[in-house]
């Protein structure tokens, strides 16, 4: 385990989000409401304390964000990186590579996470948080070797066993853009697939979140507002 210096995050927020249909005709799909707070705003809430500085990867209605956070939200310096190719998760990480300094908390914009989580993932020089679930039909599976490390990540899989799924919270080094991103479709590159290529001569562990929601579509806010109400309310 590392020391707990993560001081720099990077939150994903470039999406237009389509399958919300209507509800982000308007605005971006990081700033819905949830529980009458925009939902970028738990992200920020759920960073650990020793996060200074919060970089957001935007993009659709991207000035809808940018207005709201400004320069500065809630003690952290905010800057905007703006994702013109809308290239996948490791697309998107790649844009702060000359900006970020040392190790990086890097979320998914569009899910709520715990802090408790967050803070025991940055204990790890490289790592990634995962939730055992029982769904039968889940993409972004990972699989471990014995030691705890991501081996593989698998798409589309099907299993009535319990499984690991990425939630997409992960803590990356400097050594991370040494390596080219993997290729998972004809215009996009994946950043759980590009760590588990790392492997094993640079392996990432996986850490287990105790709670996690992701939201992606309008039943999906539903189930926000109670995770909100449950574990987030303040």
């Amino acid at each position: 385990m590392e020391k707990s210096n993560v001081k720099q995050a990077v939150i994903l927020a470039a999406g237009r989000g389509t399958r919300m249909g209507s509800l982000t005709e308007e605005i971006p799909k990081p700033m819905l409401e949830i529980a009458g707070r925009p939902k970028l705003v738990y992200s920020f809430r759920s960073l650990p304390k020793e996060v200074k500085e919060v970089f957001l990867v935007v993009s659709y209605k991207g000035e809808i964000i940018k207005k709201f956070f400004g320069n500065y939200f809630e003690g952290r310096k905010v800057y905007y990186v703006w994702q013109k190719d809308l290239n996948g998760t490791a697309g998107a990480v790649s844009l702060v590579k000359d900006l970020v300094k040392g190790r990086f908390l890097v979320l998914m914009g569009d899910d709520l996470y715990l802090q408790k989580d967050l803070e025991k993932l940055m204990k790890y020089k490289q790592a990634v948080l995962a939730i055992e679930t029982k769904n039968n039909f889940q993409s972004g599976v990972i699989e471990v070797d014995e030691k705890g490390y991501l081996r593989a990540v698998r798409e589309k899989v099907s299993s009535r066993k319990e499984i690991l799924l990425n939630t997409g919270a992960y803590v990356l080094g400097q050594d991370y853009f040494n390596i080219s991103p993997v290729t998972i479709s004809k215009k996009e590159f994946g950043l759980p697939q590009t760590l588990a290529k790392m492997y094993p001569q640079r392996k990432t562990k996986v850490v287990l979140a105790s709670h996690w929601q992701p939201v992606g579509t309008p039943d999906a806010l539903v189930e926000a507002e109670k995770f909100v109400k449950k574990f987030l309310s303040q």
